[in-house]
């Protein structure tokens, strides 16, 4: 088969490294792709959000299969032009793909079909956001309802801060037009969670589960990012919560969308958060994380692609999945300025043409110039490494960042600890 995937990122990457693996590919193409994925297939210049444009390359290229990694194109609507012309594509239609691209309408899914989701109300005038704030007296958390490349949330200790995250979101537009409207939520307590689902049209099939650090800072401190790394699995998944987030918050939003005529196919993520209560749903996600997706998909021993051409013919059921029992950590590199203003343009130093299959470095923020790598983005470099236990995953991938260096590099050193 002859694929096209859509992205430029760590995620994008650690699809590539999957598909790779596929007895089935013939030729990949990676629309645009990094410094990373060049070593994988071929790299289309372009805009990923151009879907003029990969619809060109899947007719030039005769791509069998397209798959695609970032919001952005799904909320544009790339699934539905792509569907329309004839071509097969993994990935949520602009209508399904609303649970990420419009939390208000996730917001209203959920309350429909009674998931357990923090309790929030949405505005798109500061004056009445903050009339409501006003009423609590507890800690808030306030959301751009629109796409905020993972950076939309704010987290606030107490109403007043709140205030001034509404202020800065609907007035400052801190997140640009994604914050043309705002929710305000309780803040919940616990742990959190990544639950991954494949959806076919009717089946659903879970991946092996994620934890990760969305704060910038060890501790859990700083702003909120994409993502400063991630570790798999989570000990705090059993059996139990396991059908119980699939029974409570898979089924009943699928069913939720099919009473809207919209059939779901695609990478369905939900952001938890397990309180005491139970798990209770911070944000859906319709395609894989980022850095979960490395986390994860450096465990999966089946054939990826067999999988998602699976989904996208509505025979997922009849796929056997089996994963490497080993748990992995995935420590991301971040460039200096981020998450406000990355640096690029600096030169990357130990970087390998071939790196060991148990320890992988996935590019993100990073391209070509002549015969050096350079960053391009905000998390510049996923650094991933299975191992018998966390701790071995932990010592293997901190072990690997210590031999990469490029100036004002920043990461957490706490990835993996609370376990």
């Amino acid at each position: 088969m002859n694929v096209l995937v859509i992205g430029s990122g760590g995620r994008e990457h650690a699809i590539c490294h999957a598909l790779r693996r596929s007895k089935r590919l013939d030729r990949l193409f990676i629309l645009p792709g990094n410094a990373g994925t060049a070593g994988l297939g071929t790299n289309v210049p372009g805009d990923p959000g151009d879907i003029k444009l990969a619809l060109s390359v899947a007719k030039r290229e005769e791509i069998d299969l397209t798959i695609v990694g970032p919001e952005d194109p799904l909320a544009g609507g790339i699934v539905d032009a792509f569907t329309a012309a004839g071509l097969r594509i993994f990935g949520p239609t602009a209508a399904a793909a609303r649970l990420e691209s419009d939390k208000g309408f996730a917001k209203l899914v959920m309350r429909q079909q009674a998931v357990p989701t923090a309790e929030g109300r949405v505005f798109d005038d500061y004056a009445a956001a903050c009339e409501f704030i006003s009423t609590r007296d507890e800690g808030l958390v306030v959301k751009a309802v629109g796409l905020a490349k993972g950076k939309g949330v704010i987290v606030c200790p107490e109403p007043a801060a709140a205030m001034i995250a509404a202020e800065q979101i609907l007035k400052k537009r801190i997140f640009g037009p994604a914050g043309a409207k705002i929710i305000v939520e309780e803040k919940l307590n616990g742990p959190e969670l990544s639950v991954l689902a494949i959806v076919d049209g009717a089946t659903i099939y879970i991946l092996e589960s994620a934890q990760d650090h969305k704060r910038l800072g060890d501790g859990d401190t700083g702003p909120n990012t994409g993502g400063m790394g991630a570790f798999s699995p989570s000990r705090r998944l059993d059996d139990a919560l396991l059908r119980q987030i699939q029974t409570q918050i898979f089924v009943p939003v699928l069913d939720g969308l099919l009473r809207e005529n919209i059939r779901y196919r695609g990478v369905l993520y939900a952001g938890l958060m397990i309180t005491a209560g139970g798990p209770k749903v911070l944000e859906f996600n319709c395609r894989f994380g980022d850095p979960e997706a490395q986390a994860i998909l450096i465990r999966l021993k089946s054939d990826l692609l067999e999988l998602l051409d699976a989904a996208v013919s509505g025979e997922l059921d009849r796929c056997d999945v089996f994963w490497d029992p080993r748990p992995s950590m995935c420590v991301v590199m971040a460039s200096a300025g981020y998450p406000e203003k990355a640096r690029t343009g600096l030169p990357i130093a130990g970087l390998r043409a071939r790196e060991d299959g148990d320890v992988v470095v996935f590019h993100a923020g990073t391209k070509r110039e002549g015969d050096r790598v350079v960053t391009s983005g905000g998390r510049v470099l996923a650094v991933t490494a299975l191992g018998e236990d966390i701790a071995e995953a932990r010592e293997r991938a901190y072990g690997r960042v210590a031999e990469i260096e490029f100036e004002g590099a920043q990461y957490r050193r706490d990835i993996g600890l609370n376990v």
